[in-house]
């Protein structure tokens, strides 16, 4: 099985999904703001109200996703989201736009600043 597949198959649960995504997505605004500093994993399971092993399945998740994660073990181990510019141009053609729309539609475009903001600038430049 291919380790991909089997960590997004791993909840079909819609609730159990819808929960997993806005942690996430949390994860990654919390990572982001540290500025590049490892953030301890019983830190961030603290903070987002779950296990520890929650957030290491999480950061796991998001790695094989493509999220630029680095991590490290022991003592002094955690994870990081290196430093990025503020923004980041990125090049949609309209049906890769209306599909993350309608992800964030389903996900509730307010469930945090950044899907909101993204909900906001996906909708305007569809405007335009």
């Amino acid at each position: 099985m291919d380790r991909r597949t089997g960590l997004a198959a791993a909840s079909r649960d819609p609730h159990l999904t819808l929960r997993r995504v806005d942690r996430q997505q949390a994860l990654i605004e919390r990572l982001h703001a540290a500025h590049g500093a490892r953030l301890h994993l019983d830190d961030l399971a603290r903070d987002l109200r779950v296990a520890p092993r929650t957030i290491a399945r999480d950061v796991e998740r998001l790695r094989l996703s493509g999220v630029p994660l680095r991590t490290a073990r022991g003592a002094g181990g955690g994870v990081s989201l290196p430093r990025t510019r503020t923004t980041i141009t990125v090049t949609l053609d309209l049906p890769e736009a209306a599909a993350l729309l309608s992800s964030l539609a389903a996900l509730g475009p307010t469930t945090s600043p950044g899907a909101d903001a993204a909900m906001r600038k996906l909708t305007a430049a569809l405007t335009a």
